[in-house]
């Protein structure tokens, strides 16, 4: 019995243990996180009891602990209420003690109150699953045992510490710490691609932060979510169906009118657009002023550059300071900024009618076009383009 019943060796078991493994990150992604926690997808009763079975086997998490964590996490991102911000505890405590965060959250009534609805609330649920939690993981042990002998062992420690590190620590310690912005949503998430095959597109983090409710979390052709992938393999099989993805646009090159579409593109794509604007803008102006600068402004220039560029910052009065002085040095600098925040402005105030937003746009595009700086002119032209390409949500 030293191999178990089905007397595998070494490297079939390591590969048995990347199925499973996969299965259980197939498990988060598609049940707890995109139907779930965002209601973007709704799954046939087989799929969802399948996934609930899995993760109790596989982990002992609790539907309902888990969606309140995550829901509480996008109320109250990089504050100190969020569950498991490395802005706020530290990368090191993140990555090393997410699931030690998490459990500690979990574990508060309060949380499990406000963030947790919508979730199982069946006998299953009550009397088996949230009941005898360490139940399922004492039956994946035994099975791991029997059918891989010795090897279960290690099998099983993999399966329990598989969800903590990738989940846990990677994807919510790096993935608001180092990465990649698509768009510039106002916290820290990042896209930490390659690692596709291992946390299911979850690495797509900035993606899902722009779009929460999104069941599709790429975005760039080149991306990898292969939670998508089953996703839509299940909707062909009809047991799922999509209810939303993350807005599209068209840019139509030929567009001159500003129109009630333009708007809705531009509102629904804003961190997208703000992403845009610091590349095709402001960097432009900075690379200009750096090379006209002396070596105390360049430096000055860029302690500024995040400032200018980033959404999410914690601006402290040194900070501030130093955006100030950068700002005095170049008008050109100045006026694209002013610019930047006025753009922001179009759609951050959620009181003012489509009509003073449609009015604010055409007039924020007839200036920067009637500037003297051909970035920014480039930038307007580009904006007046934005069409709605949606598919439909229900």
């Amino acid at each position: 019995m030293l191999h178990g019943l089905l007397n595998l060796s070494l490297w079939q078991v390591a590969g048995v243990a990347l199925i499973l493994t996969h299965i259980t990150i197939a498990s988060v992604t598609i049940f707890l996180h995109r139907h779930q926690a965002h209601k973007a997808l709704t799954l046939h009763p087989l799929v969802s009891h399948f996934f609930r079975f899995w993760l109790w086997l596989t982990t002992g998490m609790i539907t309902k602990e888990w969606v309140s964590v995550h829901r509480k996490h996008h109320a109250k991102c990089e504050t100190a209420e969020d569950p498991h911000s490395p802005q706020v505890f530290g990368i090191r405590k993140v990555l090393l003690e997410g699931a030690e965060i998490y459990c500690k959250t979990a574990e508060d009534p309060k949380t499990l109150e406000k963030y947790g609805s919508g979730t199982p609330d069946d006998w299953l649920e009550h009397r088996l699953y949230t009941r005898h939690t360490h139940l399922g993981l004492g039956i994946m042990l035994v099975t791991d045992i029997l059918l891989f002998g010795a090897f279960g062992l290690t099998l099983w420690a993999v399966q329990m510490i598989w969800i903590p590190f990738w989940a846990a620590g990677v994807i919510n310690g790096v993935g608001h710490y180092a990465g990649y912005r698509n768009f510039e949503t106002r916290d820290a998430s990042t896209n930490i691609a390659p690692f596709g095959l291992l946390v299911g597109g979850e690495e797509l983090h900035n993606n899902h932060h722009a779009y929460p409710a999104s069941a599709k979390l790429s975005n760039k052709w080149w991306e990898l979510d292969i939670g998508w992938l089953y996703i839509c393999i299940l909707e062909m099989l009809r047991l799922a169906r999509v209810r939303r993805i993350a807005p599209r646009s068209r840019i139509e090159r030929d567009k001159t009118l500003i129109d009630g579409q333009t708007v809705l593109a531009v509102v629904q794509n804003r961190f997208h657009i703000m992403a845009l604007f610091g590349r095709n803008v402001v960097a432009p102006v900075l690379r200009v002023e750096s090379k006209l600068a002396d070596a105390g402004t360049r430096k000055l220039l860029r302690q500024a550059r995040p400032l200018m560029i980033r959404e999410f910052l914690r601006v402290d009065d040194t900070a501030s300071h130093i955006l100030q002085k950068a700002l005095e040095t170049s008008q050109t600098l100045a006026t694209v900024y002013q610019f930047r925040e006025q753009l922001r402005d179009i759609w951050a105030n959620a009181s003012i009618s489509q009509e003073r937003r449609l009015d604010a746009l055409r007039d924020w595009c007839r200036r920067a076009e009637g500037s003297s700086i051909r970035c920014l002119q480039n930038f307007a032209s580009l904006l007046r383009g934005y069409s709605v390409l949606q598919r439909a949500a229900v």
